[in-house]
């Protein structure tokens, strides 16, 4: 694995904050699908046509730092911490712009995903495609 995660930036839009201009608890989760989505579209892993591959999440653990606000931008990033037979476990990050380099002073939230591949015709887990593998190693 490399020594930097792969890292998103995107602003939080007004229609995810709450009258305090606070970021709702469960936008944190769109959030991380976000940074998933994109992370793995860097990999090449696909979710669409003849290489795509169906992942379902399992398990999510949010734990809230700091509150995110309105119109700010943050920086998101992804790491893949496990991989087992079928299951991935993803770490995503997200940042305020107020971060130093390399260090956690900014944090807002840390975000744990863990994903099973399936077969969509019998809903069972089955082996991440060797392909696969190697894409959430390398990064």
């Amino acid at each position: 694995m490399t020594d930097q995660p792969f890292t998103h930036r995107f602003r939080v839009r007004y229609s995810e904050v709450d009258p305090q201009s606070v970021v709702f608890n469960s936008r944190y989760l769109e959030y991380a699908d976000l940074i998933l989505t994109e992370y793995w579209r860097a990999i090449d892993l696909h979710f669409s046509g003849d290489e795509a591959l169906e992942f379902h999440v399992v398990k999510a653990v949010v734990e809230y730092k700091q509150p995110i606000r309105a119109d700010e931008e943050i920086d998101g990033t992804a790491e893949t911490l496990r991989i087992g037979t079928s299951s991935v476990t993803t770490q995503i990050d997200l940042y305020g712009q107020n971060n130093k380099k390399g260090g956690d002073d900014d944090l807002r939230a840390q975000i744990e995903l863990v994903h099973v591949h399936v077969d969509l015709d019998n809903g069972k887990p089955m082996p991440i495609p060797d392909h696969a593998r190697a894409r959430l190693l390398a990064k």
